[in-house]
């Protein structure tokens, strides 16, 4: 009962927060680039989500990245956990690639939009594609994208197919494909919990896959590396 509390007030007292923020950032024509107020807002928003909840956290192979580089970061998706764990600790700009359903949200949504992360509409292929596209002219900016390539949370733990549209990205960015293994959210908070049990998470940064001259044919060659390396890593099949 008191983890549900806590849960419940630190995501309506926190995203209000960042709401407002950056509700007054838009209204002042603030726009987006790497290491901007959107970054510090965005890291301090999961910092906060992690503190209230008790929840720790742990990077391993930070080694593997250079500093300033974008990459497209995937990552296996059990639990809502995974998105304040990867805003705190990975380095650099990043953005989240979300269903756009979620811009219904109050706050949450508008929050969401303002501060640049990028929105796919799953029952629109091609609109996806399109989205993607645009990614891609983000992240060769210099800002990372997160992608659950699995589409939505697995309910058992294990690691679902991985869709294609991530991997068009990454390669039309032209920048590497990082595999990013969060363990331990699944044991926390699985879909359908109403709050995180104080279990340890800890993220694992893979080898980056290179992209340099890839093309579309070959996403799913990309695709299956990617996999190989988050079951490697960890992740339960």
């Amino acid at each position: 009962m008191i983890r549900a509390l806590r849960f419940v007030v630190s995501v309506t007292v926190l995203t209000v927060w960042v709401g407002v923020r950056l509700f007054f950032l838009s209204l002042r024509g603030v726009r987006h680039h790497p290491g901007d107020i959107y970054d510090r807002v965005n890291q301090r928003w999961a910092e906060g989500m992690l503190r209230w909840n008790r929840v720790r956290a742990s990077l391993e192979g930070l080694d593997r990245l250079i500093p300033g580089q974008p990459y497209v970061f995937v990552a296996n998706h059990v639990s809502h956990i995974e998105i304040w764990v990867l805003l705190a600790r990975l380095p650099g700009s990043v953005r989240f690639i979300y269903k756009r359903e979620l811009e219904k949200v109050p706050v949450f949504g508008r929050a969401m939009v303002t501060s640049g992360h990028i929105p796919i509409d799953r029952q629109k292929p091609s609109s996806a594609f399109a989205a993607y596209d645009a990614a891609s002219k983000d992240i060769r900016a210099g800002t990372s994208a997160i992608v659950f390539a699995e589409g939505t949370r697995s309910t058992d733990g294990k690691l679902m197919p991985l869709k294609r549209g991530p991997f068009v990205m990454a390669i039309a960015a032209g920048v590497p494909v990082v595999p990013v293994a969060v363990l331990g959210a699944f044991e926390s908070m699985p879909k359908g919990s109403i709050a995180p049990k104080p279990v340890p998470i800890t993220i694992r940064i893979g080898q980056p896959i290179l992209t340099t001259g890839l093309g579309y044919e070959d996403r799913d060659r990309l695709s299956k590396e990617c996999r190989v390396a988050l079951l490697g890593m960890g992740v339960p099949e």
